[in-house]
């Protein structure tokens, strides 16, 4: 395992008010992430996990603590630079797919390479490079709703990975799938993990998908728990 640490945290904490009452979503979350690992954070709806994961995803800012994610302290990063920030390392699964309707399969995926300078026949084959590393090559054409919700996640994260993240961040991603499409989405994350050496956090509230990865940190009440190992 690669001793390089990509997401470090400090007593980090995150409140918000909800119905003029403070909330806590996260409080004092101390977690080292290295390079190459693949982390499970799970716990029951409302434990913080989400939260985090968008808070390393610099969706969300920190009420207090400090964040470095591969070296970047996000605590002190500018908003016009964070979308182009997050553009370049960081590849987020969502739960919902979050695929444009009247778009492509291939048309979803290039989106994050708009915000690049290729020219378009390059965003074409990165594009479809990454389709087909997904199996999906020859759903290119595709709409979203032609394809079943396995596909349309297998799309979701090819687009996460077009830009050749260096994290890939994946809330609930077989959350609204059926048993067998969820094993192929958690043995594709597993697969970039092993074979790309991607670092991949996953949020989920599943053990079994959880199995999939090489480390399970818990939180309960935006606390972290002790950590364990799920491998090694």
């Amino acid at each position: 395992m690669n001793n390089e640490v990509v997401i470090e945290t400090k007593q980090l904490t995150k409140e918000y008010l909800r119905d003029e009452f403070q909330v806590t979503a996260i409080k004092d979350v101390d977690i080292t992430i290295r390079k190459g690992e693949f982390v499970a954070l799970m716990g029951p709806s409302g434990s913080g996990k989400s939260t985090l994961l968008h808070l390393i995803a610099a969706m969300d800012r920190p009420s207090k603590g400090a964040i470095a994610v591969l070296g970047e302290d996000l605590g002190t990063l500018r908003e016009r630079k964070i979308a182009r920030w997050r553009n370049e390392h960081i590849g987020f699964v969502f739960q919902s797919f979050n695929l444009i309707p009247v778009l492509t399969a291939l048309e979803n995926v290039e989106l994050p390479l708009k915000l690049t300078r290729l020219r378009a026949k390059e965003r074409y084959e990165h594009a479809k490079t990454a389709l087909n590393l997904v199996g999906l090559g020859d759903r290119l054409k595709h709409l979203p709703r032609q394809l079943s919700g396995g596909q349309e996640q297998r799309v979701a994260i090819a687009r996460a990975i077009v830009t050749d993240p260096d994290l890939i961040l994946a809330d609930e991603p077989t959350g609204n799938l059926d048993a067998g499409s969820a094993n192929d989405i958690l043995t594709l994350l597993s697969r970039l993990n092993n074979e790309f050496g991607k670092t991949v956090v996953m949020v989920t509230h599943d053990p079994h998908a959880a199995n999939f990865a090489t480390k399970i940190r818990q939180l309960e009440k935006g606390e972290l728990l002790t950590e364990s190992n799920n491998r090694f």
